[in-house]
């Protein structure tokens, strides 16, 4: 079975509750659902969130919705998503972050079938080492037994909070694999939500290209930014700021000085 994992938790110090904020009426949380559900390969949509009592109402939004969820440690997010996948008998994990309400399924798509087709070659396969699509497309596709396999070995408090950095750090014990772009366009188109710009965006995106029982794609966003270049201008001032590889490269920073303190 191919399950969609996503990750989401409703704490944010940027934008807090983000990805319960409504678009057209309806939650973001459920727009990336539902543009998953266009995917020709995932089986499942699986929601990942906490414990925590903050974030009951991402599981009462499950429930209403009639979505699987699974809550596990906030901070151990390696150990949810491996208990989960286990769970809910999940063979190939397609990984998803809740700040991506615009992933287009046919990239998503295009991530696993590279994949499947090269299963015997790759043990990981992204499209963000490196990243070439705009941000807030990423999509990273592993099995059970590789991500059971970080599960066990990944020690580092980084690697156990961003869940895949064990794997792709580690070339000479994982075959990575990557799917590109035609050109790198990653630091100047920013479709991620972690500020209240980026809601705004998003919302002006929808607004503009959303249709029932239809999904726009990641070529008809860049159409409508190219006809009204204004719509660009909301966030620009984030163009290339990846929060999720600065708090990385942060953690990667107290880790490897609290290593060099205990030697």
């Amino acid at each position: 079975m191919i399950g969609a994992l996503i990750q989401t938790r409703m704490g944010s110090t940027r934008l807090p509750g983000k990805i319960l904020k409504e678009v057209l009426g309806e939650p973001l949380l459920w727009h990336l659902c539902e543009r998953l559900k266009f995917s020709e390969f995932i089986d499942e949509v699986i929601i990942l969130t906490t414990k925590k009592k903050s974030d009951d109402p991402i599981v009462d939004f499950c429930k209403v919705n009639k979505l699987k969820y699974f809550r596990g440690s906030e901070y151990d997010v390696l150990d949810r998503h491996y208990q989960a996948a286990k769970k809910f008998k999940v063979d190939v994990i397609v990984r998803i972050t809740s700040d991506c309400p615009l992933i287009d399924p046919q990239v998503t798509d295009r991530v696993i079938k590279y994949y499947l087709d090269n299963k015997g070659k790759f043990d990981y396969v992204s499209n963000c080492h490196p990243a070439t699509y705009p941000d807030g497309l990423d999509t990273e596709v592993i099995s059970f037994d590789i991500l059971e396999e970080a599960w066990k070995n990944a020690k580092k408090p980084y690697e156990r909070e961003h869940v895949t950095p064990y794997i792709w750090d580690n070339p000479e014990i994982f075959r990575i694999g990557n799917v590109e772009y035609k050109k790198d366009v990653s630091m100047e188109e920013r479709w991620t939500l972690d500020y209240e710009e980026d809601y705004q965006f998003i919302k002006i995106v929808y607004k503009n290209l959303y249709e029932e029982r239809q999904i726009f794609s990641m070529g008809d966003i860049l159409q409508l930014l190219k006809e009204s270049p204004e719509i660009k201008k909301i966030n620009e001032k984030y163009a290339g700021v990846n929060w999720y590889r600065k708090n990385l490269d942060d953690l990667k920073t107290i880790d490897e000085s609290k290593t060099r303190t205990e030697k």
